[in-house]
């Protein structure tokens, strides 16, 4: 394995540990404290967080095979997108300070914009 898989393995490895955390933080210690629509929100950061922390791991893989800019990037800009998207809505639904939310799709951009750059990682290199 490489340097830029063992990375991506370790921050999606990470972020996985933070969700499983952060999920039952919110399904038991927030249960008593979020209304019904704060908690859907509080889900959607989760949720995010699960799948992208799942797309590192993706990330790693096709790293090992294509170091290149464009995969280092999408692992970049995932990681990026669970920090801005995921624990913006947490922050939104726990203080409800409203503006947080403006902020959310810029992780969201980071997110379509990674999972683009591992298109095109995989698109430039043959895996045979």
């Amino acid at each position: 394995m490489n340097e830029l898989s063992r990375k991506f393995v370790f921050y999606g490895a990470l972020f996985m540990a933070m969700a499983v955390a952060v999920g039952a933080f919110g399904a038991h210690g927030l249960k008593q404290s979020l209304t019904k629509e704060m908690a859907i929100v509080y889900h959607t950061g989760v949720a995010y967080q699960f799948y992208h922390a799942l797309g590192l791991f993706a990330v790693a893989f096709v790293a090992h095979f294509n170091p290149s800019k464009k995969v280092a990037w999408a692992g970049y800009l995932m990681i990026f997108g669970i920090v801005l998207f995921s624990c913006s809505l947490y922050a939104l639904s726990i203080t409800h300070i409203m503006w947080l939310g403006a902020i959310t799709p810029i992780g969201g951009t980071g997110f379509i914009v990674a999972w683009i750059l591992l298109a095109w990682g995989v698109k430039e290199k043959s895996f045979a």
